[in-house]
């Protein structure tokens, strides 16, 4: 298994779960001793496991993930940025496809009940009006954006343009 995957994938763990534990007991439904064997690579999980996993990027996201990984492999060099490069990526691609009048923009927002922590996800979307050919990216922000919006009457493409790099890269 690639490093550089793992890495990114418990980036996006971190950011949709918050504890690593949360994703692995709750939603694959392994233990801990699995779980470390599947990141090293010495272990296997199921089918439905392994796209739970794929589940937690969209499939413009996943694709996103396969062209770092390959530059990665071509740049060896670059692999301790991968991370960054990735997140980085998403916010220009998002950015760009906003100038360009190519997306729309929406707003979800979520309370973890546990850690009592405000968040909201912010969606950037193509809709093709084909089923299931929507390209999509997914930013997992403090809900406090929504605040700022609401208050300081920005528009929310204005603050996508001007703010989401530097906010979700923070």
């Amino acid at each position: 298994m690639h490093e550089v995957y793992i890495a990114i994938l418990l980036q996006t763990i971190k950011e949709q779960y918050a504890k690593e534990t949360t994703f692995y007991q709750n939603v694959l439904n392994i233990d801990a001793h699995t779980w470390e064997q599947w990141k090293s690579a010495s272990g296997t999980l199921s089918p439905e496991q392994n796209q739970k996993i794929k589940n937690l990027f969209s499939d413009y996201e996943w694709m996103l993930v396969q062209k770092i990984i390959r530059q990665t492999i071509i740049f060896p060099e670059k692999r301790t940025q991968a991370v960054s490069e990735y997140r980085r990526l998403k916010t220009k691609i998002a950015q760009s496809w906003l100038q360009k009048k190519l997306a729309d923009v929406e707003v979800v927002s979520h309370s973890k009940e546990k850690d009592n922590k405000q968040l909201l996800d912010l969606r950037v979307f193509i809709t093709y009006d084909e089923w299931g050919f929507d390209d999509i990216l997914s930013f997992r922000l403090p809900a406090q954006i929504q605040q700022q919006l609401q208050q300081e009457k920005v528009g929310l493409l204005a603050w996508v343009n001007e703010n989401l790099e530097e906010t979700y890269n923070q």
